[in-house]
């Protein structure tokens, strides 16, 4: 049992058999079969947990599965099924530490779901990073380790629709299965090169973040792309397109970037820029393929009411703050020096620059040293503090 632990090219050289044998599963569809998940977790102090959304087939998020590795025993729950209340499950999950990989969209997902909160976390995918691998899908890390190849077509599968099919169940097992496991192997490298503490940063870090959900919609969440390159005209029919893309989505319910994508929005808007341009002449240049052509003719009357509109009119963007104003030449300069002197420190301990701070974050220490506490995480700030282009 032991030998299933160890990494796969480990298992190899000591001549132990590698398996991929997918492992067993109960699912949970009805409300009377949450009672053993409810029991096993209340036996743990931790438990693997993952989900799957429907967000590339709604307009709106769902949840649509729940998977957990509780003990050795794998427990997948279908959210949607009819009568599934889940109030138990959350007040007793909420006290357990989760291992996780990747798990700021699942983490915001439930916030939103239930307001749940985690107390403790290790996710699998911050580990990968902190570790500078190169490689931290989970699908990467599991064939590197456990020699498991995951079919990738369950990323895409519309988790939504009933019944979900054996292979799409295998696929959500695999995802927790070998979580503690894969732990194990991150833990032990992150202790190894001092990074422990890291870790549990990153990861406290990770919840608060997914502790805030999803940001509320924005009356300027139209200014898409590089929507700033537009003008007047186009900026106001960019306006009207964006929102009848939403409300089309909202009628079909679908995913708004299948109703079209961010590029053709903008291609509209900047050809309504053009000088001479009528909206008939920018329209019979749109083509948004033959199973779209019952939308066109709203899309035209968007395009028109946004060419007759006052672009002073549209929603004015937020006044920026102190750190999002633009920064003097003498600031530009000595956040190159902070940018330069970030790479060498990161190329010395072999870990991505960014991990370390993202531009964003230089530009506001570059503006206000003495807030490299409340910018970055300890370790993070630890690690910029002494360099020379802070002291100078």
């Amino acid at each position: 049992m032991i030998s299933r632990f160890l990494p796969v090219r480990l298992r190899r050289l000591l001549g132990v058999k590698v398996t991929t044998r997918p492992p067993a599963f109960q699912l949970i569809d009805q409300p009377a079969q949450l009672a053993p998940l409810l029991a096993a977790l209340g036996r743990v102090e931790e438990v693997a947990l993952d989900t799957e959304a429907d967000n590339m087939f709604h307009y709106r998020t769902r949840v649509c599965l729940l998977q957990f590795l509780v003990d050795g025993e794998v427990f997948l729950v279908d959210v949607l099924a009819p009568g599934m209340q889940l109030d138990p499950l959350w007040a007793i999950l909420a006290h357990k530490h989760l291992i996780m990989h990747g798990s700021d969209f699942d983490l915001r997902l439930l916030h939103d779901l239930c307001r749940f909160r985690t107390h403790s976390l290790f996710d699998t995918m911050l580990a990968a990073q902190l570790l500078n691998r190169q490689r931290i899908g989970l699908a990467a890390l599991l064939e590197e380790h456990f020699g498991v190849a995951i079919d990738k077509s369950g990323q895409k599968a519309n988790w939504s629709a009933r019944p979900i099919t054996p292979k799409l169940l295998t696929y959500a097992a695999l995802d927790v299965w070998h979580l503690p496991a894969l732990r194990d192997i991150l833990a032990r490298e992150l202790a190894k090169r001092g990074r422990t503490q890291w870790m549990e940063q990153q990861c406290r870090a990770q919840i608060e973040a997914g502790s805030t959900g999803f940001a509320p919609p924005d009356e300027n969440d139209w200014r898409i792309g590089k929507s700033e390159r537009l003008r007047g005209r186009g900026l106001s029919v960019l306006h009207a397109v964006w929102h009848w893309r939403e409300a089309q989505a909202k009628r079909i319910d679908t995913a708004p970037f299948k109703v079209c994508g961010n590029e053709l929005l903008l291609r509209i808007s900047a050809a309504c820029d053009e000088e001479g341009a009528t909206p008939e002449a920018v329209l019979g240049q749109v083509n948004l393929g033959r199973r779209h052509d019952r939308i066109f003719p709203s899309l035209a009357e968007a395009v028109r009411a946004g060419f007759d509109r006052d672009p002073k009119t549209l929603p004015r963007r937020p006044g920026r703050d102190y750190r999002h104003a633009a920064l003097t030449q003498a600031e530009v300069e000595r956040l190159d020096r902070i940018k330069e002197d970030r790479d060498r420190v990161a190329a010395k301990i072999e870990l991505d620059p960014t991990l370390i701070a993202s531009r964003a974050q230089l530009a506001q220490i570059t503006r206000a040293p003495d807030r490299i506490d409340d910018v970055l995480l300890r370790w993070q700030a630890d690690l910029l503090r002494d360099i020379p282009s802070l002291k100078s």
